[in-house]
């Protein structure tokens, strides 16, 4: 039996309206005078680190330590303004998935591994009330690598547990490719669910254990 539930957040537990793309494109203006900076810029499953990386390089903006701190500094301020401002609200069956799993005779540890840093993660999911659910999570203001996150992740599972937690009982729940990508890095089994912006047959592609239109469709079967 799983022992471990890993999400990703955005697509996965929660969609913003836009929140950190709007809340990226504001602090790239009105810091680095970068106007739309996110044009091109592709968010799905990538790291917060990452995307910043790439519209500086492209942008002639010094990689310095400096510059991502300042960045980052800033960033979160924008995002809970646009939390506010923007429709959102968590994925369908979110709520239900999670009450199922914490009433189990003996629940899995529930973790986040997502490519938000620490601070934008927790404002997400506190604004949408599910921040207080999860035990542990990997963030990347720990590394700019999910699969690197991921592994943190599993280690701070097995930590919690105090007991070894084998690879096939750790489940990587997330929306996109890269979601399941960095679940089957680690060994871990992957759940894609299509309410980002993948469709099921996008989502096929990358070959998870399990594919659902939505966590409504989650049942305990998807834990063995």
């Amino acid at each position: 039996m799983t022992r471990l539930v890993l999400f990703d957040i955005d697509g996965t537990l929660v969609r913003t309206g836009g929140a950190g793309v709007r809340a990226f494109a504001k602090t790239f203006a009105n810091e680095f005078l970068i106007p739309e900076a996110t044009r091109d810029l592709n968010f799905s499953g990538r790291t917060d680190p990452s995307m910043v990386r790439e519209c500086f390089q492209k942008n002639g903006i010094p990689l310095t330590t400096e510059n991502f701190e300042h960045f980052f500094s800033v960033y979160p301020h924008w995002l809970a303004y646009y939390l506010n401002v923007l429709p959102g609200g968590p994925c369908p069956g979110v709520f239900d998935v999670i009450n199922d799993l914490k009433r189990l005779p003996d629940p899995p540890t529930l973790g986040l591994l997502t490519g938000n840093i620490r601070l934008g993660a927790e404002l997400k999911l506190r604004h949408h009330g599910l921040w207080d659910f999860f035990e542990l999570g990997a963030f990347s203001d720990e590394h700019e690598d999910r699969h690197r996150l991921a592994a943190i992740a599993h280690g701070r599972g097995a930590e919690l547990r105090k007991a070894k937690v084998h690879a096939e009982q750790v489940l990587v729940i997330g929306d996109t490719p890269l979601d399941v990508a960095c679940g089957k890095a680690i060994g871990a089994k992957t759940l894609a669910v299509a309410t980002g912006s993948f469709s099921v047959k996008d989502l096929a592609g990358c070959d998870p254990d399990y594919i659902l239109d939505d966590l409504t469709k989650f049942s305990t079967r998807h834990l063995k």
